[in-house]
């Protein structure tokens, strides 16, 4: 987990910036109840398979688990429910109207704790193509090797 000024990292979707171009980003709240802050703070989430719909002039995130808490009861919440992001009304209209064109989609790209509050980084994105991810780990490659032969050489 990486901590940065106030920062916690808990959840990270490294898959999301594989197959998209993110075009803008959002920092959302999330509305939880029950344990759910406190599996949060244990780590226990993940954001692989989700999606983020607009629905109603509301966001909802759909697919994202959080791991029952274990020293919790009765207040143990569904793990895949579907939740609110908390968003201001200027920036759910804003992302409505980027939406509507052609190709962009909404991916949720961090889940974090900043100043004991959980937020989730989501993005306006347009997916990539075959060979655009090609390109991508090509790159990938060759800056590993940079840094490889950086190490050696000061050795």
């Amino acid at each position: 987990m990486a901590k940065k000024s106030g920062m916690k990292l808990i959840a990270n979707n490294k898959k999301a910036f594989h197959d998209y171009f993110i075009e803008d980003t959002y920092e959302a709240g999330i509305a939880l109840v029950g344990t759910e802050v406190k599996s949060l703070r244990a780590g226990k989430c993940s954001v692989k398979e989700s999606f983020i719909r607009v629905e109603n002039g509301e966001v909802y995130i759909y697919g994202m688990h959080i791991s029952p808490y274990e020293k919790g009861n009765i207040f143990n919440k569904d793990p895949m429910r579907v939740r609110k992001l908390l968003l201001h009304r200027h920036e759910i209209n804003k992302i409505e109207g980027s939406l509507q064109e052609k190709g962009l989609t909404l991916v949720p790209l961090k889940v974090y704790f900043k100043d004991s509050l959980v937020k989730l980084e989501i993005g306006v994105a347009r997916g990539k193509k075959l060979y655009d991810k090609r390109q991508d780990i090509a790159k990938k490659d060759q800056r590993r090797e940079a840094e490889r032969e950086f190490k050696v050489k000061n050795l």
